[in-house]
């Protein structure tokens, strides 16, 4: 465990009635404690668990990649301040980590691939190899398969967004490997019900306010997953059964 502790300081907040500081989860949770070394956030698209996220590497001060290069329509004026009103409490001292989000990960290979064009070493902590050069799936792969050997936090937005179910279950036991070692700790926002299955995860429900601890029973993903692999028929009746 590096990280034990996020504080959301809720006095902090510029305003409360703009994104991400109007929603009722962080306006009604205090601090979240973190007892395991691998914590999941899970919720319903929009409810803030990327946000958190992207807020606590901000806080930690692990970088963000992001592509530059594209330029959006419109941008909420507040959407990158979380980080300012968050306290991270450390086991011990800092650690350094790393930040992966799918949506971004093209853009870090190729930066990284324009590094090795002037320094082929950079790659030795990916593998040594172009992830460039590999499919989707298997650039995220190499990508945790080198990084989480070394120490730090690990944080990451839907990290199963490329991979298989089989290859999913193989990153749940690379979780295990390196979270032994007591030197990784993760925190992990996904949709995923098998990654959401890692036995002894802490898992944070954002579906209600404030943010609480649940069973990975008790989560949607596993309810509407179980639910629909044993009566699909009836998600497609046309009678309105179903999500």
């Amino acid at each position: 465990m590096h990280v034990t502790k996020i504080h959301i300081l809720n006095e902090r907040f510029p305003v409360q009635d703009e994104y991400p500081f109007s929603l009722p989860v962080f306006r009604s949770t205090p601090s979240l404690d973190l007892t395991a070394p691998v914590t999941f956030f899970a919720g319903d698209n929009g409810t803030g668990k990327s946000t958190l996220l992207r807020a606590i590497a901000q806080a930690c001060n692990i970088h963000v990649w992001k592509d530059e290069g594209r330029t959006r329509l419109r941008q909420t004026r507040f959407e990158d301040a979380l980080y300012s009103c968050l306290r991270i409490e450390w086991d011990k001292e800092p650690v350094a980590g790393a930040f992966f989000a799918a949506e971004h990960f093209q853009y870090f290979t190729r930066i990284l691939d324009e590094w090795a064009a002037a320094d082929p070493g950079v790659l030795k902590l990916f593998g040594s190899e172009s992830l460039v050069a590999k499919s989707h799936g298997e650039g995220h792969m190499a990508y945790f398969r080198n990084r989480f050997r070394i120490r730090g936090l690990y944080l990451l937005d839907e990290p199963e967004n490329a991979l298989s179910p089989r290859m999913q279950i193989v990153l749940l036991r690379l979780f295990r490997e390196m979270s032994a070692t007591g030197n990784a700790q993760f925190i992990i926002a996904s949709h995923s019900p098998v990654l959401l299955a890692y036995p002894g995860a802490e898992i944070f429900s954002f579906d209600s306010a404030p943010l609480r601890r649940t069973r990975y029973e008790d989560t949607d993903y596993f309810r509407v997953y179980h639910d629909f692999l044993n009566n699909r028929e009836r998600y497609f009746d046309g009678n309105g059964t179903g999500v």
